[in-house]
Formats: structure tokens, C-alpha cells, sequence
């Protein structure tokens, strides 16, 4: 039987944390959703058995250093979903928490419903700012032309099954390579392209001439 996937909520304020696992824990019913207070109970709780889907987290609580914590996750778990949900919300704090590694950012002072579905994006391997004022995804910056030039062989192959509207799962039947590695491949293009939806990403790539 197939291990359940495991959702990781934390926070420090135990109100807002509980209510968070039960909104994903309701949207996710098979998945188990563990809970953390701090940092070394993420990492303690993340380095039990398979490594999470998705970190939900916020952004400031005890052991959280935004310059390192996230690049950190980022590096030991790259195959996971991290969304960072916070009050701080400003460009400057989203554009540094999504250079770090995030795949999401949410304003907490999001509807639960707004919140629900930014998360569902972001778990099918959407990338999503999702802040009050807009109730949108905020425009991210140009791409780099230096970086699309760096676009691998592999990630072009992902951009074409992208333009056909594929599913990761779908991608990586055809690629012959993992969800997981579909997932990467598709934060990178994401990245590199400077889009926060796939549908973004084969527009810009379209525009650049690169599909």
C-alpha cells in the first residue's frame, strides 16, 4: 500500500496553525498533515521517512532566518512544495522569498477559499504570489535572456508537453521520468522564464521564440 504524502504546517501561533491543517487536511483527505511550532521540528519532522509534498510555513516564527531557512529547504528537499504564507507581504519580502526557492507566497490575510486554491496550484506545480491587495498573482520581472539561453535539452522537452497542456504526471509518462523530476524541471522554467503559472511560462516562451 502506498505510503500517504505528507503536508507540513508551520507556525507558531497554534490558533492559525490548527485552523490551516484542518482547511488542507479537508482538501487533502488521504495526505497526512503534520504540524510544527519551530524550525528544528520542521526538520526534525521532515527527515522522518518520504520527504514532504508541500511546506506550508510562515515566514518570521522561532528558528526561521528568511535569508537561509528557505534556500535550505530548497536544497535538501527538492522535489517538496514550499509556500510561504505571511503577513509581511511587500514586493520586496516576495521577490526575496521567491529567489530563495518558494514555489508560493500567500498574504495571510487571504479568504480560507483563496488560500485552499493558491495551494492546490502550487501542490499541481504552479508557482503563485497570491497577495490581498490584487486578490491576483502579482506580475513577476522579465526573464533573463542570458538564462533562457540556458535552458537544457530536458527543460525544452518539458516546455513542449507544458504547451500541450500536459499534466506533471502526463509529462513524465511521456519523458520517461518521474512527477518529481517533472516538478523541478517545470520550478525551473518557471524561474528562468520569470512566469508564476505554466500557461505564463509557454506564453513568454512562445514570445522569446524558444518553444
Amino acid at each position: 500500500m502506498p505510503t500517504a504524502e505528507r503536508i507540513l504546517v508551520a507556525d507558531d501561533h497554534p490558533v492559525f496553525r490548527d485552523g490551516m491543517s484542518r482547511l488542507v487536511g479537508g482538501a487533502f483527505p488521504h495526505a497526512d498533515v503534520v504540524e510544527a511550532g519551530n524550525v528544528d521540528e520542521i526538520m526534525a519532522l521532515a527527515g522522518v521517512g518520504a520527504a514532504p509534498a508541500v511546506f506550508i510555513l510562515d515566514l518570521m516564527f522561532p528558528g526561521m532566518d528568511p535569508a537561509t531557512t528557505i534556500a535550505t529547504l530548497r536544497g535538501q528537499f527538492p522535489t517538496s512544495s514550499i509556500i510561504i504564507i505571511s503577513m509581511s507581504d511587500d514586493p520586496e519580502t516576495i521577490r526575496r522569498v521567491m529567489q530563495q526557492g518558494a514555489d508560493g507566497f500567500i498574504g495571510k490575510a487571504m479568504p480560507s477559499d483563496a488560500m485552499l486554491s493558491a495551494i492546490k496550484a502550487v501542490r499541481n506545480g504552479d508557482t503563485m504570489v497570491l497577495v490581498p491587495e490584487t486578490a491576483s498573482i502579482v506580475p513577476p520581472p522579465p526573464p533573463s535572456q542570458a538564462r533562457v539561453q540556458e535552458l537544457t535539452p530536458r527543460q525544452r522537452d518539458v516546455l513542449i508537453q507544458l504547451a500541450m497542456g500536459k499534466t506533471n504526471k502526463e509529462i513524465g509518462r511521456q519523458l520517461d521520468i518521474s512527477p518529481f523530476t517533472v516538478r523541478i524541471h517545470v520550478s525551473a522554467l518557471l524561474r528562468i522564464l520569470g512566469a508564476n503559472t505554466r500557461s505564463e511560462a509557454v506564453k513568454k516562451a512562445g514570445a522569446l521564440g524558444i518553444q
